[in-house]
């Protein structure tokens, strides 16, 4: 129990204290106390020059409505398509098809939508000139079209499958057979039965992570510069650029905006929990009406064609930057290149390797890390009837780096790094890069090391093994798969954080993923091309080697490739 107490105490520790410490760094400055760049006193003054800025109220509300809709239609598209086929030989086909696109970085799914959705992308190229008579790019506004419609769709094919994978995760927890069968004993429809019977307790369990991609969605920086609107920008894209700024007084702003911003985030989730109780009332009247709806094939189709339209839409936008990787002459509207060259690579890869060499050194060692402590969570936290982690504080401060925008807590600890003297260095950005990596895989191993047959442990122990013994030479050669996975997991997430790098790398520590959103504002498409798939193939051979791996241990003992 003293054990049990001990880690999950630093896993609080570890993620809570950094995260308030943040917010007070930012929180600090944004009423004028911040005594190394001269602020002794507090003032509101800074909040008056937030109010000043042009077309503020314009970039809130467009990072507030980001981050409902996103929200939204990624929440309705996934228990649509669970509600329909869950258990389904369909529902487990597209299971395969979604789960690699948490490989896939947000930065690099951006881009390839980008250059799908672009006057001069692919789409347009197949149907010019033939159906709309351009035989040069039309002058329209897309991506970054005022609205931000670009960026929500990009976002939306990104945080689908994250939704996807808790709520994977969650259904083994309920009855869903039983209460199949008694809905449809009742004459109910799958949608309608689900939707009655089990999406309740399954929204219960999914929660956090909702929050958690409604958090994201209203901050997001990298996808919202590449696919968002530019003039004005999303609040966090304005943010990032006052941080950014010569200026050391702009600091002053820059921690004005950040307030603003989870102020924002605050009111996003206000906002949403008064569409949890509207959707709670629809709910009891569908219910209570007694309609039964058996026929939903057509409901069900559009949410099947929603999902597999997502994930082949990253698919085809890596196709896209791949051709653009190797592209010589590529005239518009030609659908492929005149030319296949490797020029691109070849001047790209050189200055690229030692950035690829930093990316893979920092994420390997926070997503060993993590995966580390999240198996001695798992394993002290102890069986299922002792519920470490499904207590509700834990539950709380281990999704916070996930609740709280990045943007509000990641300034503060540059802010207090600054202050304190602390240079930029690799320990301390494995450091930061561990509070976001940390949840996921806790996350990603939870599932089946709580659903492991617990008789294993019973019988092992019954002779006489130690629970050291147990877990040593019983469940983690078990669960070898599990790991892994929680590790490559742990791994995309750290290779694909943008922010945290940019702040507390303080531009001395880059990686592909900061070097790839940079190259957005240069309009080189090769060069673009180049580094996004580097950006996807660096988290891809650690989902390679995660499924690799046990094989090879374990290909003469076939029962433990669990």
């Amino acid at each position: 129990m003293k054990h049990r107490f001990a880690v999950s105490g630093l896993v609080l520790a570890m993620i809570g204290l950094p995260v308030l410490a943040g917010l007070a760094g930012t929180i600090g400055p944004a009423f004028g106390f911040l005594p190394v760049l001269g602020g002794d006193h507090l003032t509101l003054d800074h909040f008056a020059d937030l109010a000043a800025q042009p077309h503020l109220r314009r970039s809130s509300l467009i990072s507030f409505a980001t981050a409902i809709v996103t929200t939204g239609l990624s929440l309705v598209i996934v228990m649509l398509f669970t509600a329909g086929y869950a258990g389904t030989r369909m529902f487990s086909r597209i299971q395969h098809m979604v789960s690699p696109l948490l490989a896939v970085p947000h930065a690099a799914a951006a881009f390839g939508l980008a250059f799908l959705a672009a006057p001069s992308g692919l789409v347009m190229r197949l149907v010019s000139p033939g159906l709309t008579g351009y035989t040069s790019p039309p002058d329209w506004l897309v991506p970054q079209d005022p609205l931000g419609l670009t960026m929500m769709a990009g976002l939306i094919v990104k945080e689908m499958p994250f939704l996807f994978l808790v709520t994977l995760a969650a259904l083994p927890q309920l009855p869903l057979l039983e209460a199949r069968q008694l809905s449809a004993g009742l004459g109910y429809g799958r949608i309608r039965g689900f939707l009655i019977s089990t999406w309740p307790l399954l929204y219960v369990q999914i929660r956090l992570p909702v929050f958690a991609v409604l958090a994201y969605s209203s901050s997001v920086v990298d996808v919202a510069m590449i696919l968002g609107p530019a003039l004005p920008a999303p609040l966090a894209v304005r943010i990032t650029g006052w941080m950014a700024d010569s200026d050391l007084r702009m600091r002053f702003l820059a921690s004005a905006g950040a307030v603003l911003q989870l102020l924002l985030t605050v009111a996003a989730m206000v906002a949403w929990l008064a569409m949890e109780q509207a959707g709670s009332f629809l709910l009891r009247r569908m219910s209570q009406s007694g309609v039964r709806r058996a026929d939903d094939r057509v409901l069900r189709g559009v949410a099947a064609t929603m999902i597999a339209l997502s994930a082949a839409l990253v698919f085809l936008g890596l196709a896209v930057l791949f051709l653009w990787s190797i592209a010589g002459l590529w005239p518009f509207p030609a659908l492929l290149p005149d030319s296949a060259t490797l020029q691109s690579w070849m001047r790209a890869l050189p200055q690229a390797t030692a950035v690829i060499a930093t990316t893979i050194s920092l994420a390997s060692s926070s997503a060993a890390i993590a995966m580390l402590l999240a198996i001695g969570l798992l394993w002290q936290g102890g069986h299922r009837d002792r519920p470490v982690l499904k207590g509700r504080v834990f539950s709380v401060v281990l999704y916070l780096p996930l609740i709280v925008p990045q943007l509000c807590f990641v300034f503060g600890l540059q802010i207090l790094n600054v202050g304190l003297g602390v240079d930029a260095s690799m320990p301390l950005l494995v450091f930061v890069h561990l509070i976001f990596v940390l949840p996921y895989a806790v996350l990603s191993l939870s599932p089946p090391w709580q659903a492991l047959d617990r008789r294993y442990d019973m019988l092992a122990a019954g002779l006489g093994k130690s629970p050291w013994q147990i877990l040593i030479h019983i469940r983690l050669p078990m669960l070898t798969r599990a790991c892994l996975t929680a590790f490559a997991v742990g791994f995309a997430v750290s290779a694909g954080l943008y922010l945290p790098t940019l702040l507390i790398g303080a531009g001395r520590i880059v990686t592909i993923t900061t070097e790839a959103v940079a190259l957005s504002s240069g309009g080189d498409r090769r060069a673009i091309g180049v580094y996004a798939l580097l950006q996807t193939l660096v988290p891809f051979a650690g989902f390679l080697i995660a499924s690799l791996v046990p094989h090879l241990l374990f290909r003469d003992r076939r029962a433990m490739r669990i």
